[in-house]
This record gives structure tokens, sequence and C-alpha cells, in this order.
């Protein structure tokens, strides 16, 4: 008997006595799917997802007799969230599908854990874990997590039809707990349907890419992806660009610690254009923090690896910072992927890693004029005053920042008198 009640999460007191809630006066509550199929991975449990035969409204008054509080956080769908010591429980009643379109599903409420089961996407996501820790699979899931084998419940096209979000889903699932080969069958089911990935909102395609992207290695997940069109279908800017920089950024992160960052792997596999960037960010509505980082890292120059400090604290100081370390990184991921045997790639690497250091530790120095200062010394408001400062600035900045402020405004009366 497979079993998960020897871990520590499932014998927390808040889980338990959801479970005995639900499980009392002939209901009956299961863990399902991320926290049983982590748990048998050996991996981080956080979320806990729990389904139940109880009606949502039976599950509320149940918790509010128990003095649980209870959210109806999607209770026309049969999700009521209960929340004990600060932490969430999503207890969803189990469901079947009445109707679905590609992008939503009318349900119906059910008690049958079969077509429950039957209802979800991948057969490793079905798993169970009773309130005795028992996994109850009723799909195969077992036998596929056991081989990393990411597979449709039944019929691969009839799931994808029911959700096209699904064909991101699988090889997402296949970045993060796949191996080998993804599933034929499921494989071709999403080439044949991907064009559908048009009729999802822009949020659930960027969500579900940027869980992709943030897997410990989607190289494997990329490339099929790219095989079968989908990757072209969602990222066109890959198409004449390529993902052959992944394998070379994921081996730098893993020897050099950083922490896997889905927007790095984006700039990896687009072109740094700004104008197409801009468009990309539009259309799949990135947040105004990743479409600055993706400007900011398109806008910012090629560096050369022999560049002076001067001359890079010049660039740091009229660009961003953080546009040129994106620049900086990628470049030392290719370097490092070229370095084995050649001194030249070596010597490289370390230029970069040198460079990178210092950007990090870059703090931006503030010019010490501004506009008062133009007017006290005789200007005129107006765009002169703008015209002149810059000119004064890039003196400044071309001196490696070293003009006093009583030279710059001795500088200043000069350019206005000029």
């Amino acid at each position: 008997m497979t079993t998960v009640a020897g871990e520590a999460w499932f014998q927390e007191a808040g889980l338990q006595r959801v479970l005995a809630l639900l499980n009392a006066d002939g209901g009956e509550g299961r863990v399902v799917g991320g926290a049983v199929r982590n748990s048998l991975l050996g991996l981080a449990v956080s979320d806990i997802d729990i389904a139940t035969t109880l009606l949502p409204e039976l599950v509320v008054e149940r918790a509010k007799a128990a003095g649980i509080k209870a959210v109806p956080t999607g209770i026309a769908h049969g999700t009521v969230t209960l929340v004990i010591d600060g932490k969430p429980f999503e207890v969803t009643t189990l469901r079947r599908d009445v109707e679905t379109d590609g992008r939503h599903a009318q349900v119906a409420f059910s008690e049958d854990w079969q077509v429950d089961a039957e209802r979800r996407d991948l057969t490793i996501n079905a798993l169970y874990a009773a309130s005795d820790g028992e996994v109850i699979d009723l799909v195969g899931g077992l036998a596929d997590l056991e081989r990393r084998n990411i597979r449709f419940i039944g019929d691969a096209t009839r799931r994808i039809a029911e959700d096209y979000l699904r064909i991101l889903r699988f090889f997402r699932f296949f970045a993060h707990y796949g191996s080998g080969r993804p599933d034929a069958d499921g494989l071709r089911a999403c080439a044949a349907a991907r064009s559908k990935l048009a009729s999802l909102s822009a949020e659930r395609v960027w969500s579900e890419m940027k869980k992709l992207l943030a897997a410990k290695d989607p190289g494997r997940a990329l490339l099929w992806m790219r095989q079968v069109a989908v990757l072209a279908e969602v990222l066109p800017e890959t198409e004449k660009w390529g993902i052959d920089a992944i394998p070379a950024l994921i081996s730098t992160e893993e020897a050099l610690g950083w922490t896997p960052d889905p927007m790095l792997r984006l700039a990896a596999i687009i072109p740094p254009d700004a104008a197409r960037l801009a468009k990309l960010a539009t259309r799949l509505r990135l947040s105004k923090a990743e479409t600055a980082y993706l400007l900011d890292w398109a806008n910012a120059p090629a560096i050369r690896d022999d560049i002076s400090e001067a001359a890079f604290d010049r660039l740091l100081y009229r660009h961003e910072a953080s546009g040129i370390s994106i620049r900086l990184k990628l470049a030392l991921a290719v370097a490092r992927g070229k370095a084995e045997g050649d001194f030249e790639e070596m010597a490289r690497t370390a230029r970069i890693t040198k460079l990178l250091d210092r950007a990090a530790k870059w703090k931006k120095p503030s010019f010490p004029v501004n506009g008062a200062d133009a007017l006290a010394a005789g200007m005129s408001a107006g765009p002169r005053v703008g015209e002149i400062l810059g000119k004064l600035e890039q003196q400044w900045s071309d001196g490696n920042f070293s003009m006093t402020r009583s030279a710059l405004l001795a500088r200043l009366k000069e350019l206005i008198e000029s």
C-alpha cells in the first residue's frame, strides 16, 4: 500500500482537523493533486487541495459550527477555502463536466470519485490521499509517477478539447516532473490543437509559460514544444532566434548558484528587439515590472568584455544597470558553454564575471547640479536649461564623475555665456 500517512505535512493538526470535519456523518474528504504528487516524489508540499463528497454549502455550515473560517472563494464551482491558523485549505466538491468549450467548463456536483478523477487533466494530478494517508489511484497515476511519464487521463484529444490550456500544462508538467520522451499520444494531441491556444486569455497563457520557465531545467520541454510548433504559437519571437542558449544558461545557473529566473530564461530565447518585445509584452499582458525587465535588457548596449572600468561605469550611468546585468548574464552563459578547453573563452568568462560583479555593486552617482542652479546662474526658464544641463552632465560623466559641484557650477556659467 502506498501511503503519505507518515509525512509531516499530512500529520499537521490543521489538515487533520479539516479531514475529520469532512469525513464525519457520511461525508468523505481526500487530499488531491499536487500535495500527494510532490510528497511521493520527495518534493516540498505547499498548497493542500482537498476533494469532498459534501456540497459546498454543507462544507461552510460544518466549518462554521466547528469555529473554522470559511471563505467562499469559488462556491459556484464547488470551492470553499477553509483557513486554520492562517493556513488555507482549498476544499472542492466532486464534479463532473456538463459542457466544455475549450476555455471554461460547466460542472455539476457529484459523489463519484472515479468520475471526478477522470475529468482531471493528467494522471499524476489525480492521485488522492484518504484520511488515513492511503494513496488512491483511479487512473494509473502511480505507475506514471514512478516512470516520470506525463500522460493525459483517457483520450488526450478529448482532455485538451475540454480546456486548451492543457496543451501548455502538458509541457509545464513535463518540464518539472517528466523524464525521457513525452507521451506520444499527448504530444500528437498538443500539436494538432496548438492553434486553439489563440482562443485563451493572455493572462492564462503567460501564467503557464512563466511556470514552465521556472522549472529547474525547462530545456527538454522547450525543445519538444519547438518540435511540434507549440512554442512558435505562443512565442513567435523564438522562431528565428531559437532555444540553443538554454542548456548553457541552466548549467551556469547551477554552477554559480543563481536562482532560476523565468524572465532571464525568456530573454535567452527571444531577440533583444525593443519594438518586438513591447508588442510581446502587450500581447501576453506582462506586468509593468516584467515589461521593464525586457525593455531595459533590449535597450542596453552590447558590451565588450575588455571594456575599461571607467568606460563601463559610464555605461552603467547612462543605461539601466539591470538591463546591462541581464546582457552580461546571458553573455557569461554563452562564454561558459564554450570555455571547456578554450583558453580564450575561459579568459572571456573571467572578464565578464568581473563586469557582472561590478554591475551588482554599482551605485549610481547623483548629478550635483540642477535646474535651480541654472536659473540662479542667470538662465531663463525654458528648453535651453535642459540642453545646457544635458551637456554639463555629459562632461561630468565623461570625466568619470570626478568634477566637484563648484567646478560644475563654474563650467555651467561658461556654457551659458558661450
